[in-house]
C-alpha cells in the first residue's frame, strides 16, 4: 500500500526545513519571554567565583560576578539558552544593568572585595546602566578602585572606537578593565595596542586539556608575552584539573580561575561575615 504523504495543517509552512524553522523560532520566542518575565519579576541573581593567583592559589585576587536569570519554578535558565537571543535587544542591556546593579551591591556590602561584573559593548551609551554605575560610585568611593568590567573580546571588536573611548573615561575614575574570552574572537591587534585593558582572560578552547596539547601550550605562551608586552595581567579561564593548573602556572599565566580551584556559587564566606557594625 502506498503511503501518504502527512501534510502539514492548513497555514503551518510546508517542508522539513520549514517545519524546522518554524520549532526554532517558537522555541527562542518561548525562550526570549522567558527572560522577559525574569527581568519583569527581578528573578536574576548573581553568582560569584574565585580567581586565584597562580603560584600562591589559596590568595583569591578577586572575584568574577555571573548574572543567572530563573524561570517561575526559580530554575536557573542555562546562559547559552537565551544570550544569543539578547545581545542585540534592549533586554540584553537590562540584564547588563541588573548585574551592574548588584555587582556595586556586594562591593558596598564587603569593603575588602574586588569583583569583576560582565557587561556588552552594546550598553555603553545606554543611560540607564550609566544611571546606575553613577548611582553606585556616589554610594561608596572606594567601588571604582574595586570593581572591574569585563567585555569579551568578540563584543569589544564590534565598537572599537566607542570602547576605547569609553574606557579612557573610566580609567580616570579608577574603574580597570578585562577582556574576556581572549583567544575565541579575532582581535585586531592595532585595536588591541589601543584598548589599554587591564587584564586579559584566556578563553577555556586555549586552556582545556592543555597538558596535551602542545599547540595550545605554544599558544598560551605567545598570549602571555603579548600580554606582558602590554603591560597585561593574564587570567586563565576554565582551568579544571591539577595538571592544567601546572602547565598554565608553568606558562606564567598570574591568575587561573575555573572549577579546579572553585565553582560559582550564590552565598559566597563575605555574605557569612555579620555586618561591620555588630562586631566587636
Amino acid at each position: 500500500m502506498r503511503r501518504r504523504r502527512l501534510r502539514p495543517a492548513p497555514g503551518q509552512p510546508d517542508g522539513p526545513g520549514a517545519l524546522l524553522d518554524s520549532a526554532i523560532h517558537l522555541r527562542d520566542r518561548d525562550i526570549l519571554q522567558r527572560v522577559r518575565d525574569a527581568i519583569r519579576h527581578r528573578q536574576v541573581m548573581l553568582v560569584f567565583q574565585p580567581v586565584v593567583q597562580a603560584n600562591a592559589p589559596e590568595r583569591v585576587a578577586f572575584h568574577e560576578a555571573m548574572l543567572r536569570v530563573m524561570d517561575e519554578t526559580g530554575r536557573i535558565v542555562p546562559a547559552r539558552e537565551f544570550i544569543f537571543e539578547v545581545e542585540e535587544l534592549e533586554e540584553g542591556r537590562i540584564l547588563d544593568c541588573l548585574a551592574l546593579e548588584q555587582g556595586i551591591a556586594e562591593l558596598i556590602r564587603a569593603p575588602d572585595l574586588r569583583l569583576s561584573v560582565n557587561m556588552s559593548a552594546r550598553s555603553i551609551g545606554y543611560r540607564r546602566w550609566m544611571r546606575v554605575l553613577e548611582k553606585g560610585l556616589a554610594a561608596d568611593p572606594t567601588v571604582a578602585a574595586r570593581l572591574i568590567l569585563e567585555i569579551t573580546e568578540s563584543s569589544a571588536m564590534l565598537l572599537p572606537e566607542l570602547v576605547i573611548g569609553f574606557m579612557t573615561d573610566l580609567h580616570r575614575r579608577g574603574i580597570a578593565f578585562a577582556m574576556d574570552d581572549f583567544g575565541a574572537g579575532q582581535t585586531v591587534l592595532r585595536h588591541f595596542k589601543r584598548f589599554s585593558f587591564d587584564i586579559l582572560k584566556i578563553d577555556g578552547q586555549v586552556i582545556r586539556g592543555i597538558d596535551s596539547d602542545p599547540d595550545n601550550q605554544v599558544l598560551l605562551r605567545a598570549i602571555v608575552a603579548i600580554a606582558e608586552q602590554f603591560d597585561m595581567f593574564t587570567v586563565a579561564e576554565s582551568v579544571e584539573t591539577q595538571a592544567e593548573a601546572e602547565i598554565v602556572a608553568r606558562s606564567g599565566v598570574n591568575c587561573l580561575q575555573g572549577y579546579y580551584h572553585g565553582a560559582p556559587v550564590a552565598h559566597p564566606d563575605w555574605r557569612m561575615d555579620p555586618p561591620l557594625h555588630n562586631k566587636a
